[in-house]
Parts: structure tokens; C-alpha cells; sequence
């Protein structure tokens, strides 16, 4: 499995405009076999930063997706809608990642000597 996160500052004149580019690839991206998972959302402390996480199936998944029309356009878009640099993170893992579900009252948090309260 391939996991990319990736932050991208959209300049504040242009945030509406780049939030609808961003949710067009997002939805079209979802659509694509092999995407496991791919949100995009705002920062909460920059509201003008746009983080997305995505996961694929494999190597050959990613590379079909930069591949397509939509991601194409996507990124000659991107210096219309940016303002500063972008980074990205990419890890790829050998087994699908543990995912854990729980209620906020089922949330456990450390004690004070770091055993874990329930």
C-alpha cells in the first residue's frame, strides 16, 4: 500500500475557486479502481492550507492516477491556486494498515504515571 499526504497552501483571493478544483479531483479520484481512500480537508490553525490523504492499492495505482485527465488538470491549475510551496509525504507499507474504530467515550488517555486509563 502506498499512502501520500500531501499540503498544499491555495492563495486566500482564490480559496473558493480552489476548493472547487480540489473537490472535483477528489470525487473523480475516488472513483478510480485501486484508490483505497482519498480526502482532501482544511487546516484547522491555516484555514488557506488544503491537506490531502490518500492511500492506493500499490505502486501501479499511483502512477495511473497521476496518468489521468482529471489529476493532469488538476496540476496545471495549481500556480493559478497556490501561495507557497507544497510538500508531500509518502510512505508505503508491506500490509494494510490496522484501522481502529471507536466512540469519543471509549477514547483512553495515559495516567500520570503513563499506564493507560480506560
Amino acid at each position: 500500500m502506498i499512502v501520500v499526504q500531501t499540503s498544499i497552501p491555495v492563495a486566500s483571493d482564490r480559496r473558493d475557486e480552489a476548493l472547487e478544483v480540489i473537490a472535483a479531483l477528489v470525487e473523480r479520484s475516488r472513483e478510480e479502481d485501486g484508490v483505497v481512500d482519498y480526502r482532501a480537508t482544511t487546516d484547522l490553525q491555516d484555514p488557506d492550507v488544503v491537506r490531502f490523504f490518500e492511500r492506493y492499492e500499490d505502486e501501479t495505482v499511483l502512477e495511473a492516477h497521476v496518468r489521468t485527465d482529471h489529476y493532469r488538470a488538476f496540476v496545471a491549475d495549481l500556480p493559478d491556486l497556490t501561495d507557497g510551496r507544497l510538500e508531500t509525504v509518502r510512505f508505503e507499507l508491506d500490509e494494510e494498515p490496522e484501522v481502529v474504530r471507536f466512540d469519543a467515550a471509549e477514547a483512553s488517555l495515559p495516567d500520570a504515571e503513563g499506564a493507560e486509563r480506560a
